[in-house]
C-alpha cells in the first residue's frame, strides 16, 4: 500500500513538473502564438519604432502592447521631424544606446528617416515600412508622392512660417484639424481621431524636400505593409517602392493610421520579420 501511494505521489508530481514546463514554453501570446522560453526572448531583436509627419509616438500604442505582450522590447524615438539626414542622426543616438540586434519600423516619413540610420549597420537586421516611403539616393518625400496621382494631402494642410533663432526661415506643415479625419485616419473612431489631430506634430516643409543620400533596403531585408485607402501617399506609390526594394508585401485596406485602426496587422507583420532575420 505504501508502495502504491509512492508510485502515485511521484506520478501526480512528475506530471506537475511536465505540466509547468508545457505552460512556460507554451504560453499564449497577444498574437495566439506559443510564447516562448524565457532565454528565447532574450535572444530577441529590440524594435524600434519611428513615427512620420503629423504624429507622435503615441500612435504606435496598439502595435506596442501586442509587441511587449509577445515579449519584444520595444522603444517608439521621437522624431524631430526636421529632415532626414538629420532625424537619422537623432534616431542612431537611440540605436547606439540599444544592446543586441534590432528591427527598425518607420510610417510614413518614418520610412526616409530609417533608410538612412539604418545604412551600415550590422546590428539592424531588418527593415519594416508602414504605409511608408522607400526613397532612393536623390529621391524625396514629396517628388515621390507625386509620382502617381492620388494623394490630397496639399489641400489639407496648413502651413504656418517660422523663424531659428539664427534668424533663419521655414515652414512648419499642419493638417487642418476639421480636415485630419478625412485625410489621415478615415478608418479611425472619431473621437479619437479628433485627438489625433490635436497631438499632431508638424513637419518642416525642407524634410519633404531633402533628398535621399542612402537607401539601407539596398541591403537589409524589407517588409512593406501597403495601405490601398491612403490619402497621404497613394497605394501606387507604395506599390512602386515596395517591388523596387523586393520588401515582403502585405496589402490591407486601411486609411494612412493603419498603425492605429490595425495594430494587430502591423505587430504580426514586425514579428514575421523579427522572426525571419534571427
Amino acid at each position: 500500500m505504501k508502495r502504491a501511494r509512492g508510485r502515485r505521489f511521484a506520478t501526480v508530481a512528475a506530471a506537475t513538473v511536465l505540466a509547468g514546463v508545457v505552460a512556460g514554453t507554451l504560453a499564449a501570446t497577444a498574437n495566439g502564438e506559443p510564447r516562448p522560453a524565457a532565454q528565447d526572448r532574450q535572444a530577441r531583436p529590440t524594435i524600434v519604432l519611428e513615427h512620420g509627419a503629423f504624429a507622435d509616438g503615441s500612435s504606435w500604442n496598439g502595435v506596442m502592447e501586442r509587441l511587449q505582450a509577445d515579449g519584444y522590447s520595444v522603444v517608439a524615438a521621437a522624431n524631430p521631424l526636421r529632415g532626414p539626414h538629420s532625424d537619422a542622426t537623432a534616431l542612431r543616438t537611440v540605436l547606439d544606446h540599444i544592446k543586441g540586434p534590432e528591427i527598425l519600423v518607420g510610417h510614413s516619413y518614418g520610412g526616409s528617416v530609417i533608410s538612412e540610420a539604418a545604412a551600415d549597420d550590422p546590428q539592424v537586421k531588418a527593415l519594416v515600412y508602414v504605409a511608408a516611403f522607400l526613397p532612393a539616393p536623390g529621391e524625396n518625400a514629396l517628388g515621390l508622392t507625386n509620382k502617381y496621382p492620388g494623394s490630397t494631402l496639399p489641400d489639407a494642410l496648413d502651413p504656418v512660417p517660422y523663424t531659428n533663432a539664427d534668424g533663419s526661415t521655414g515652414t512648419d506643415l499642419y493638417i487642418q484639424q476639421d480636415k485630419f479625419r478625412h485625410q489621415f485616419a478615415a478608418d479611425v473612431p472619431a473621437n479619437q481621431a479628433a485627438l489625433m489631430a490635436a497631438a499632431q506634430r508638424p513637419i518642416a516643409q525642407a524634410a519633404l524636400e531633402e533628398k535621399a543620400t542612402v537607401a539601407a533596403w539596398k541591403g537589409k531585408p524589407a517588409w512593406d505593409i501597403v495601405t490601398t485607402q491612403d490619402l497621404n501617399i497613394p497605394a501606387a506609390v507604395q506599390r512602386f517602392m515596395a517591388r523596387r526594394a523586393h520588401a515582403h508585401t502585405i496589402e490591407v485596406a486601411a486609411s494612412h493610421s493603419v498603425a492605429v485602426s490595425h495594430p494587430r496587422l502591423v505587430a504580426e507583420a514586425i514579428e514575421k520579420a523579427a522572426r525571419a532575420t534571427r
